[in-house]
Parts: structure tokens; C-alpha cells; sequence
């Protein structure tokens, strides 16, 4: 084990760029993933007519298929037809397209975990369906989404890692390279790479805690 040579300037620097593309390329697929997930879970949650059966299969279809193939279809598949994107962009599209499906189901189930009670009385007295799910269901949905929302946007970040497959210069793909110099770089350098992965998760996880206690 060569701590001294896998930690050098200019691997720790190589890597903090790797890291630099997985924080850039997760932040981007997290506020794209959430914002088409909401849209979808609002759809699904209001069933309205077409939209909602259409948006049931799609979720369910890619929920059903493995992230990997995603990442592979739009990277290799998509230029076929004349869709070329570069390994950002790809990467960032394969995460969304992915996670919106998860988070889709997270919005609806929390939609649909409002007392049914609240909604009569809202609808009694004189609100629309839409003032109601805006005014009433959505502000006691998305308190009760924070923690399973925060759970995958931690695994989204770590997803991020599966795009070493088409060669994004994320921080595992940098480690790869580093730990190619020498064998003996393998343990220091996947240590370090272990130590930024479970440090910006916790953080992600102490923002957790701190959100679901400010809206309890």
C-alpha cells in the first residue's frame, strides 16, 4: 500500500475533479428528477383522463429496467437515430428519466397519504380540486416526502458512479485511472474515494433530519 504516492497533488487533484463532475452531475439530475417526478406523481395523484394511465405505464416500464440500460441506450443507442449527446449530458439524462420514476411514486404516495377527510372539508367549503391539492394536499404531502425524497436522491448520487460505464470522468472512473499507475494505490485510493462518498452522503442525510424536523 503507497499512501504517499496515491495521495500525491496531483491524484488528489485528479480525483477532486472526478468528484467535482459526480456533485455537478448529481445536483443537475436532482432538481431535473424532481421537478418531472412531481409533474408526474401530481398527474398520477389527480388521475386525469389519458394522462394518468399513460404515465402509470411509463413509470412502471422504466422502474422495471436497470439504470445501466438506460445509461447504455441513451449513450449508444440514441445516436442511431441521430440523438448524439455528450457523457454529461448523457449521464444527467439517464439519471432523470430514471429517478423521475422513482420519485413520481414518492409524490403520489404522499399525495395519497392525506386524510381523505381534509379534502372533503376543503372541497366543502368551497375549494376547487385544484385549490385543494394546492393549498391542502401538497403542503402536508411534501412534509411527509422529505426523508424517502432525500433516501433517493443519496442513491441518485451514488448512481452516478454506474456512468463509469461509458467513461464520464466522475470520481470513480478517476479513482480507476489512478489505481491503473499502481496496484498499490488500489487500497489508499478506494479508501479516500469510500471516506468523499459516505461524508457527502451523511451530509445529504443531516439535511435530511433537519428538514423533516422543521416541518413536523
Amino acid at each position: 500500500m503507497d499512501f504517499a504516492g496515491a495521495y500525491s497533488a496531483d491524484n488528489l487533484k485528479f480525483l477532486l475533479d472526478g468528484l467535482y463532475i459526480t456533485l455537478i452531475v448529481a445536483f443537475v439530475s436532482i432538481i431535473l428528477s424532481f421537478l418531472i417526478g412531481c409533474i408526474i406523481g401530481v398527474i398520477r395523484y389527480s388521475e386525469v383522463r389519458v394522462l394518468s394511465p399513460v404515465m402509470f405505464y411509463l413509470v412502471e416500464l422504466i422502474r422495471n429496467l436497470p439504470l445501466l440500460l438506460i445509461i447504455f441506450f441513451i449513450r449508444f443507442a440514441l445516436p442511431e437515430v441521430g440523438i448524439k449527446l455528450g457523457l454529461i449530458t448523457a449521464a444527467i439524462a439517464a439519471l432523470t428519466i430514471f429517478e423521475a420514476a422513482m420519485i413520481a411514486e414518492i409524490v403520489r404516495g404522499g399525495l395519497t397519504s392525506i386524510d381523505k377527510g381534509q379534502i372533503e372539508a376543503a372541497r366543502s367549503s368551497g375549494l376547487s380540486n385544484m385549490q385543494t391539492l394546492w393549498h391542502i394536499v401538497l403542503p402536508q404531502g411534501l412534509r411527509r416526502m422529505v426523508p424517502p425524497l432525500v433516501s433517493q436522491f443519496i442513491s441518485l448520487l451514488k448512481d452516478t458512479s454506474l456512468a463509469v460505464v461509458i467513461s464520464l470522468p466522475e470520481l470513480m472512473h478517476n479513482a480507476n485511472i489512478v489505481i491503473g499507475h499502481s496496484y498499490s494505490y488500489a487500497i489508499p485510493t478506494l479508501a479516500l474515494v469510500a471516506v468523499i462518498y459516505f461524508v457527502v452522503n451523511y451530509l445529504l442525510s443531516l439535511l435530511s433530519r433537519r428538514l423533516e424536523h422543521r416541518t413536523v
